[in-house]
């Protein structure tokens, strides 16, 4: 399994922007062989940092997922509402393993 970790910087004015495009991309994942683990807003603090986690079985599989990207309608329609409102100022995409608690 890997792990895509997104850390987004956000204009916390359009959060509500910022919540519909998470709530998109999260219903996309899914549909598409990923598991979405949520997006993590804003409570306290720094106002304007956001994460989100998702994964997949495999690299080979979330390379099948990015192959969609600027061409499945669905996916131009969910980026649309992140360009279109300008609520994500920047994004930085790392992947990662997790290590899993032990079931004994």
């Amino acid at each position: 399994m890997i792990t895509c970790v997104v850390e987004y910087t956000i204009d916390a004015a359009k959060i509500d922007a910022f919540e519909r495009f998470a709530e998109r991309w999260m219903t996309l994942v899914e549909e598409h062989g990923g598991t979405h683990h949520g997006y993590f807003l804003p409570a306290e603090g720094a106002s304007d940092r956001a994460m989100a986690l998702f994964s997949f079985p495999g690299l080979a599989a979330y390379e099948r997922y990015r192959e969609l990207f600027g061409r499945h309608p669905d996916f131009i329609e969910a980026d649309r509402i992140r360009d279109d409102s300008g609520c994500v100022l920047r994004y930085e995409r790392t992947f990662m393993r997790p290590l899993l608690p032990r079931r004994d």
